[in-house]
């Protein structure tokens, strides 16, 4: 295993980390709509091969506790927060104006749960930073968060509330500097906005550029004022292999850790990168994509591991089951176990799934450029910049409910499961209801930006060209 220069001691065996795993059973029951690309349903089926493979007994299984207003109002604008919490698909005709400011609609629809849904894979990657704060894990993993494309005010990309800018918030609380690296294939435009003009986050995308959504993450667009140099950005061709990923991925993963020696690290795992993506073209398999947890996880750094894209479900599940088995040091068979989703996988059956034969648009002279380029601008910055640190902020109290301690058999109730058909629509509650006893925790600033405090930092609410 190939190490950086970063790595702290590991432990007694050297492999072995202590993972803590959020999922919430209602996870699989928010649907879309009819037609869209979006299934929250994939997190369920990851789950069920998680389970039938024995990987849920090696792990923390957290049942996250939905973040509250207050909370998701630590980056996003009070308003934006109250409409997505009051709007419903019976009112939005009602709501023409504010749909189309908070650009909700065709591609971020309206729908049963939304904001129930929001308050879950939220709560997820915040409670998954707490524990990782409080020294409870060394790696936490919510599959249902990395919707990377939230933006303050506005939903974008199928993402409404950004729960990987919300997790960076808490982790800056107890950690001077933090690491975001995002391997979907789309760039990590909501993340890297967050965080412009700030040191204390440096942001990695290796995404698809060149008529491609969200459009952003340029090689020449490197962060400013305090944060320049702070953002890289690896733009790729179609058709890229496991071979030409890592050879950037590894050499630029490594002098990142190296030169900027952040506390935390969070991985946004985005399966849309993989081989046969219904809307990605790049060529990964599921181990080269794998490779990028395993070079994290090498480095001993707490680390958060979150989902994002992914839209060949059957390959989202099987990538993100494998990619939780990396994080535990555990080797999964290749032949599937039987499930409730057997039948997704078929006519093999098997958890790997070969690279297609499309071209590979990324020339080595491409790839050597980029590497030089971005290994040039790492170049140029000051190794660990400093923090003055001030009375902080009290800690999220984000109280976890152990799913380990659930009826074994609501978990597992087979009466859940799903059509095989993926695009047939799921019959769920027409509202999806909680109760939850709030912790008294003081209220954050909502309107005037990411808040950082008691380390602040600047952060726009638009990029700086």
């Amino acid at each position: 295993m190939e190490t950086g220069g970063n790595s702290l001691p590991s432990g007694p065996d050297g492999v072995k980390r202590k993972v803590l795993y959020f999922y919430d059973p209602e996870v699989g029951n928010y649907y879309y709509g009819q037609g869209h690309p979006m299934k929250p349903h994939r997190i369920r089926m990851t789950h069920a091969l998680l389970a039938h493979y024995g990987l849920l007994q090696h792990m923390q299984v957290h049942k996250p506790v939905p973040a509250r207003d207050r909370d998701l109002c630590r980056f996003h604008a009070d308003d934006y927060v109250n409409f997505l919490h009051n709007v419903t698909p019976e009112t939005q005709q009602d709501q023409l104006r504010q749909l189309k400011r908070f650009n909700v609609g065709e591609d971020c629809p309206v729908f049963d749960g939304l904001f129930s849904f929001c308050q879950t894979y939220a709560g997820g990657s915040i409670g998954g930073a707490v524990k990782l704060n409080h020294g409870f894990c060394d790696i936490a993993i919510n599959w249902a968060g990395g919707l990377h494309h939230a933006k303050k005010c506005e939903a974008s990309g199928f993402c409404y509330v950004n729960d990987i800018v919300l997790a960076i918030l808490e982790l800056l609380k107890q950690h001077q500097r933090v690491l975001y690296v995002d391997i979907d294939i789309h760039h990590g435009d909501g993340v890297e906005e967050a965080f412009y003009t700030t040191d204390r986050v440096m942001t990695v995308s290796f995404h698809k550029f060149g008529d491609y959504f969200p459009g952003t993450g340029d090689i020449r667009d490197i962060g400013y004022s305090k944060g320049k140099y702070y953002s890289l950005n690896v733009p790729l061709d179609d058709g890229i292999d496991d071979e030409s990923y890592h050879y950037l991925f590894k050499p630029i993963i490594s002098k990142v850790m190296e030169v900027f020696r952040p506390g935390a690290v969070v991985l946004q795992c985005g399966a849309d990168s993989l081989s046969g993506d219904r809307l990605g073209c790049f060529n990964l398999s599921i181990k080269g994509h794998a490779e990028c947890v395993k070079f994290m996880r090498s480095f001993n750094v707490p680390l958060l591991l979150l989902g994002g894209g992914g839209y060949t479900i059957r390959n989202v599940a099987r990538c993100w089951c494998y990619e939780t088995g990396v994080a535990l040091g555990v080797e999964v068979d290749d032949k599937m176990p039987q499930h409730e989703y057997y039948e997704y996988f078929g006519p093999d059956y098997n958890l790997h799934v070969s690279p297609s034969n499309m071209e590979n648009k990324n020339s080595r002279q491409l790839l050597l450029e980029i590497r030089n380029k971005l290994l040039d601008n790492l170049s140029k910055l000051e190794h660990a910049p400093s923090v003055q640190f001030q009375e902080r902020e009290p800690d999220t109290e984000l109280p976890e409910a152990d799913e380990d301690q659930d009826d074994g058999d609501e978990r597992w109730n087979s009466d859940s499961d799903m059509d095989i058909d993926e695009d047939r629509k799921l019959i769920i509650p027409s509202r999806v209801k909680r109760e939850v006893i709030e912790p008294e925790t003081r209220d954050p600033v909502c309107s005037m930006g990411v808040d950082v405090s008691p380390m602040p930092i600047d952060v726009p609410t638009v990029k700086v060209e």
